[in-house]
């Protein structure tokens, strides 16, 4: 039997911290599955998960929690096995206009409010060409449910997007 870990991992940025992570779940049989780390405001964070051995998991767990000695805080999670249901379609939202308080929220309310699930979120700040101030751009990946129609989530969006001063592009994936 196996069990699936999740975990957030963070810590001061230096060289050899995936390295240290990745050594650690393999010295404890550990199956490295999937991650997304990065370098954020000089702090080396990440999401990561991994699968083990039930007799196993509690002496990974241990180690993992022991990196804290390396400055390294680890916050683990148990998968519960439950499956999650698929959506029936998935779509990106590329985002980009002049960086104010509030884009965000504005723009998860409205995906909240139609039940699309955020999988991946991706921003940054960044300075706008010919000095014209900072721009904010974000990609988000979603997963729409079957019952949702994607172009009333579109319309939605664009209702807020002039009042946001953004510009708001919603595109469907093609399926798998």
């Amino acid at each position: 039997m196996l069990t699936t870990l999740v975990m957030t991992i963070i810590g001061a940025d230096r060289p050899g911290l995936v390295q240290l992570v990745a050594a650690t779940v393999a010295d404890h049989g550990g199956n490295w599955l999937e991650s997304r780390m990065c370098h954020l405001g000089g702090q080396f964070a990440g999401i990561l998960r991994v699968e083990v051995s039930a007799g196993k998991s509690d002496d990974l767990v241990h180690a993992l929690q022991e990196l804290k000695g390396a400055g390294l805080r680890v916050i683990l999670h148990t998968e519960s096995g439950v499956p999650v249901a698929q959506a029936a379609a998935s779509a990106t939202l590329d985002l980009v206009g002049q960086d104010r308080p509030g884009i965000l929220r504005a723009v998860s309310a409205v995906l909240a409010a139609h039940a699309v699930n955020v999988e991946d979120l991706r921003s940054e700040r960044v300075s706008a060409p010919m000095g014209g101030g900072t721009l904010f751009q974000a990609t988000v990946r979603v997963s729409v449910p079957s019952t949702v129609n994607l172009g009333a989530v579109r319309a939605d969006l664009e209702k807020i997007a002039s009042d946001l001063m953004v510009d708001l592009k919603l595109n469907a994936l093609p399926a798998d």
